[in-house]
């Protein structure tokens, strides 16, 4: 399973990138908005820094619009994927798109019935929202379960199920448990995942009975 980090600030991402656990990067306007910087600067520095798929959303809703915004995002790196909206317009912007040879991530999927059509459309990525789903008294989790096996019917659906919103370890677990691609984590979920009080408390009584000894591995 690969891990993509969620977020636009660079510097997280560059202290990320360093312990060699992040594959790619997704971000969307709201991020790209907190990290105060121009749009296509943010993008292009983040491609710098990771040499996986950097995700980079389009703001216009409409199909000319979208492949407009697309085709000059896409111009930024040879790694940057087009993110679109599970709308009808959407979805034919990422035929389009896939057509010209551009990497898509289509976002916002809430139904296993969405993820077939971003399947169909020929998009690389698709992105069901967990923690959202989540959110208003439904189980995030059950979707990806539905999309996997769907998915797993039909050996020509390209598609990767990025699993996206997420809240928790816990939900990276789950969505590994059932086999997704790829999970995008916000950097303190990223964290949060090798941290345990029981290795915390484990380490401190194995270097207190180390000082006991009063030895050194490396002596002067």
């Amino acid at each position: 399973m690969k891990f993509f980090v969620d977020t636009a600030d660079v510097n997280e991402i560059r202290a990320l990138v360093e312990t060699g656990f992040v594959d790619g990067v997704t971000t969307n306007p709201t991020l790209v908005a907190q990290s105060g910087g121009r749009f296509e600067e943010v993008i292009a520095e983040i491609c710098e820094l990771v040499p996986g798929p950097v995700s980079a959303e389009v703001t216009a809703t409409d199909l000319e619009g979208m492949l407009e915004e697309g085709r000059h995002l896409a111009k930024i790196a040879s790694n940057v994927v087009i993110k679109v909206p599970l709308t009808l317009d959407g979805l034919k912007a990422c035929r389009i798109l896939t057509q010209e040879g551009t990497q898509v991530n289509v976002t916002l999927c809430f139904s296993a019935a969405q993820a077939i059509l971003c399947a169909k459309a020929g998009a690389t990525f698709v992105s069901p929202f967990l923690g959202r789903l989540d959110d208003i008294g439904e189980t995030g989790m059950s979707l990806i379960h539905q999309i996997v096996d769907v998915y797993s019917n039909y050996p020509d659906f390209a598609t990767q199920i990025l699993a996206a919103s997420i809240r928790s370890p816990l939900h990276v677990v789950e969505a590994a448990r059932l086999g997704v691609d790829i999970v995008t984590i916000p950097p303190k979920v990223l964290r949060q995942l090798y941290l345990h009080p029981l290795t915390d408390k484990g380490l401190s009584s194995f270097l207190a009975d180390w000082e006991k000894t009063g030895q050194k591995i490396l002596r002067d």
